[in-house]
């Protein structure tokens, strides 16, 4: 008796705590945890994130460094040791850091070598926020805390009693160079290294200023001490200094980099930290993070979908990367990585606009109109310097990745109303981009000469990914005539370029009604297999692919034979085994992994290109059933842990996939006016917007069995349709979701509901 009493009390407090909802976040950046997707390595991503200790799209970043220098993997959480504490421009694993060097703190002797002066940690003595870092590194028996600003940051040390306390700067290697000034208590150097996309004189300039006189100084190269001198330039050069502490002592460093020269860094910091102590700007930074993550203030939800949320809000916000800098005149300057001179105006950079076009710039339209506009002036600067838009910059062009997406970018910018910046430089740009080959295949578009003449890219012209470009060069076609139509363009121009916009069409099989290269004679490839990734397609396979004809989702429906065969072909994607060909790779690439381990068939959330299919059923008046897929994913795929995504987080989209999802709705088709809908999240979310409008969104009846819409009411009036414009949401109001457990078969079923399709648009 007394047993069953127990478990009847354990049951009760378990469905108490799975029913626990949270109705006041507070702080909002309390609930972000920076470890979220950390747990990943080159075999399987949960993330591929490290914890960046930053503020919102930070020229700098900081984070622990456990991996080997050099080494993309930099923080992996299964780590034991840490072996610096490194300035970071690093957006992606696969990518790679640029403009960086370390510090580490060390006592006992001199240890300057990363492997020598690694320490162990553990996370249980570690504090990890986006404002704000502590460790406690076992083996300096030393506490290291970091906060930041956008160009600088504060670190502060608490030694143990040591007569041999020592603070060691590594410059890194590739061509390096410190200088100790005792007098001034500073430190002073530059790095060149880098993982491409750089002109020959780039550098990072860096000053360091400590609080505390050294009564040790040596600079060092790769292996080698060299006592007392203060001075070194190498292919590898670092410094150490060191003082005797006594237990508890603080030493605190300012520092701070310019990609621009020594002046610039000085006025940096200056400008950013200045006279203010650890604590000042600690405070400054948590700050700056709870009025940008508070601009989204939710209630509802359980403990466990608010810490997802805010931790996924956080990595939207990191990328992409301020790379300009403020000068002594107080105008924005920036270094530029495609010409190496230093130039007036905007810059940013680290983000691959092949993951990002989909919904974080589209966040970033809806919620920071002014930053948007800064980006845009950012690619027309980017154009001027290099004669191309950049597709993946890191901090110049890299050669990754396929498309021309920086067309969906700048289209759905200035569609949605922002201003400020030369547009008519811009849409020469992407006219460029329709007609040229550019200098890296990621540039311009590969294989244009046969897609504009052919209307696809063949799959036997030795052009990889041929049909994933083909489709998404007709989606980017559609951008440049919606930027045509709103410029007054020739109607010929126009014209060209609607025509394109339905090249997907040529690349569409009726036999499997699927997405198949084909040949440059009009052939089908021969042999088929739909679930072969890579070959034709980018990182994916037919299945995954074939859903993106993103504005046109009509003309796809009605190619696959009409609504019901296009559902059960949305359907198919669920109850398909996880079954995959990776003979293209020659090996399981770590999407493929990520796919086949997450029990959801062919579903590939980990990856960019099916992310929008979910909301697809939209169009085919089914809404519900994107209403149980969304919350399906949101609850397995996503949790506020190491190993907290399905794949790599890839500059904050997969994350911008949560946020939209969080608030009910998501941009299939950037380039125009319209958030398609889905499920919301929580029972009540605050759009806070740009000009101080409030946009509510509320749920009354929201769980985690009531996931499906009943009806909706915008600003009092019965809402019918399956989107809302992004004129809606910016006037403010409320929307409110009537919401039930059982589908509502009879919402969303009247085509005239249905999100736009160019097909069935009022030309």
């Amino acid at each position: 008796m007394k047993k069953v009493g127990l478990l009847a009390v354990a049951v009760l407090l378990m469905h108490h705590a799975k029913s626990q909802t949270v109705e006041k976040t507070g702080e909002p950046v309390e609930w972000v945890n920076t470890l979220m997707g950390t747990d990943s390595k080159v075999s399987l991503s949960n993330g591929n994130t490290y914890p960046a200790i930053a503020l919102p799209w930070g020229m700098n970043f900081w984070m622990p460094q456990t991996g080997a220098m050099g080494d993309g993997w930099a923080y992996q959480y299964s780590a034991d040791k840490i072996r610096g504490f490194k300035q970071t421009h690093q957006p992606s694993p696969w990518i790679n850091d640029y403009g960086q060097f370390a510090i580490m703190p060390v006592t006992g002797s001199i240890k300057f070598d990363q492997k020598k002066r690694a320490s162990w940690f553990s996370h249980k003595s570690e504090i990890t926020k986006p404002y704000y870092y502590s460790v406690y590194l076992a083996d300096a028996d030393v506490t290291t805390e970091i906060t930041p600003t956008e160009r600088a940051a504060q670190l502060r040390f608490t030694y143990p009693a040591s007569d041999s306390s020592f603070l060691v700067v590594d410059a890194f290697d590739k061509g390096s160079y410190v200088k100790i000034i005792p007098e001034e208590k500073k430190i002073i150097g530059y790095t060149t290294k880098n993982s491409g996309g750089v002109p020959a004189n780039f550098k990072n300039y860096f000053v360091i200023y400590f609080d505390k006189p050294f009564t040790v100084a040596h600079t060092w190269h790769d292996s080698v001490l060299v006592a007392g001198k203060l001075e070194m330039q190498s292919n590898h050069s670092g410094a150490v200094v060191g003082f005797k502490t006594v237990r508890g002592e603080k030493v605190t460093i300012k520092t701070a980099s310019s990609f621009i020269s020594y002046d610039q860094a000085e006025l940096n910091l200056q400008k950013e930290i200045g006279n203010d102590n650890f604590d000042v700007t600690k405070n400054k930074a948590k700050d700056t993070w709870n009025k940008e993550l508070g601009r989204l203030a939710v209630q509802g939800g359980t403990p466990e979908q608010v810490r997802t949320f805010y931790s996924s809000l956080y990595r939207v916000l990191l990328f992409p990367r301020k790379f300009y800098e403020i000068n002594a005149k107080n105008e924005v300057v920036h270094y530029s990585p495609y010409n190496g001179q230093v130039l007036p105006g905007y810059m940013f950079t680290d983000n691959g606009f092949w993951d990002t076009f989909r919904a974080v710039h589209p966040f970033f339209t809806l919620m920071y109109p002014s930053l948007t506009s800064h980006i845009m002036e950012g690619l027309a600067n980017a154009y001027k310097e290099s004669g191309w838009l950049p597709e993946w910059a890191s901090p110049g062009h890299r050669d990754c990745m396929i498309g021309s997406n920086s067309a969906s970018l700048i289209a759905d910018a200035y569609i949605k109303g922002i201003r400020g910046y030369d547009i008519n430089t811009l849409y020469e740009a992407v006219l460029k981009n329709s007609e040229n080959e550019g200098p890296l295949t990621s540039v311009g578009r590969k294989g244009v000469k046969y897609y504009n003449t052919l209307g696809y890219v063949p799959y036997d012209v030795d052009i990889n990914e041929n049909t994933a470009r083909t489709l998404e060069y007709a989606y980017d076609d559609f951008t440049i005539l919606q930027l045509a139509k709103a410029l007054n363009k020739p109607k010929a121009e126009q014209d060209r370029f609607a025509k394109r916009s339905q090249n997907f069409r040529n690349v569409f099989d009726p036999e499997t009604k699927l997405m198949r290269g084909k040949n440059k004679d009009g052939k089908f490839q021969v042999p088929f297999n739909p679930f072969k990734w890579g070959d034709a397609f980018t990182e994916g396979n037919s299945w995954h692919y074939t859903w993106s004809v993103f504005h046109d989702v009509n003309a796809l429906s009605t190619l696959m034979g009409g609504k019901e065969q296009f559902v059960q072909m949305l359907d198919s994607v669920f109850k398909m085994p996880p079954v995959f060909d990776d003979s293209y790779y020659g090996g399981v690439i770590h999407e493929i992994r990520e796919m086949q381990i997450m029990n959801m068939g062919q579903y590939a959330h980990g990856n960019q290109p099916i992310q929008h299919m979910i909301y697809l059923y939209n169009y085919a008046g089914q809404p519900w059933k994107t209403q149980y897929w969304i919350r399906q994913v949101m609850d397995r795929l996503y949790k506020p842990t190491p190993d907290g995504y399905c794949g790599d987080e890839d500059n904050g989209q997969t994350s911008a996939w949560y946020v939209f999802s969080a608030m009910g709705f998501y941009p299939v088709c950037p380039g125009t006016p319209q958030y398609v809908f889905g499920t919301p999240l929580f029972t009540k979310l605050t759009m806070t917007l740009e000009d101080g409008k409030k946009m509510v969104i509320e749920a009354p009846a929201n769980s985690d069995k009531n996931l499906y819409v009943q009806s909706a009411a915008l600003n009092g009036k019965n809402y019918t349709k399956n989107w809302i414009s992004h004129q809606d949401l910016q006037n403010g109001g409320k929307l409110i979701f009537n919401m039930g457990a059982s589908p509502a078969k009879n919402k969303g079923t009247n085509p005239a509901d249905f999100p736009y399709s160019y097909s069935t648009a009022v030309k």
